[in-house]
């Protein structure tokens, strides 16, 4: 990777071999619930015209001069609704004015974060792989349709379980409601996701509203 041109917005490296864009957040602590980044609006442009970068997360060890941890959430699990508004830089402030954002770790669904370092130890490139490749097919996907697909995963992962019920994802439809409130049918969007993701190979039906997911494979 080689560094984007100074000034450049949101983008901090371009992979020459395949064009891919990344930006870098680093910290010497463990990340949280929510990462401090720059500028709102740049941000929520790329996310709606399709352009935001993959994200970095390094986790480094500032007395070691080594990486703790690494993982990467994949530009197409970028919402508007995972980027928080902070509030306007007051008229005294040195960039008055100004308003930065949030990125809401803890509204992406566990796939979005894919380890490559993990306690001091890389993973296997091929397992990485895997989990990227296992749901690049959002990247093809609208904003609406990627969004709507994003938020019942995360619910469906909230449960903690690799296999759920129908009535068990439909306990989110007040949350999804609200996520979507263009959208006054809520259940029929629920169960096209659903079988979105299994036509996708993320889940597999095994009848009477049961689901389980499949393991990525590399």
């Amino acid at each position: 990777m080689t560094p984007s041109p100074p000034g450049t917005k949101v983008v901090d490296f371009v992979c020459q071999a395949c064009g891919e864009t990344f930006q870098l957040k680093s910290q010497d602590h463990p990340f949280g619930r929510k990462v401090t980044d720059a500028a709102y609006e740049p941000l929520i442009e790329r996310i709606e015209n399709a352009s935001v970068p993959t994200f970095l997360f390094l986790h480094y060890r500032r007395d070691r001069w080594r990486v703790r941890d690494l993982f990467l959430v994949p530009r197409h699990f970028f919402l508007p609704s995972v980027i928080e508004r902070r509030r306007r830089l007051a008229p005294t402030a040195r960039r008055a004015g100004w308003v930065g954002c949030n990125i809401l770790l803890s509204s992406l669904p566990s796939d979005a974060r894919i380890p490559v370092v993990r306690d001091d130890v890389a993973l296997s490139p091929q397992i990485v792989r895997a989990a990227w490749k296992q749901f690049s097919f959002l990247g093809s996907a609208n904003l609406e349709s990627r969004g709507w697909m994003v938020d019942v995963l995360a619910c469906v992962r909230e449960l903690r379980q690799e296999s759920f019920s129908l009535a068990e994802v439909y306990r989110f439809e007040k949350r999804l409601g609200s996520l979507h409130p263009r959208n006054r049918n809520v259940r029929p969007k629920i169960r096209q996701q659903l079988q979105a993701l299994r036509d996708h190979g993320v889940i597999e039906f095994f009848g009477s509203g049961r689901y389980r997911f499949i393991p990525a494979t590399s």
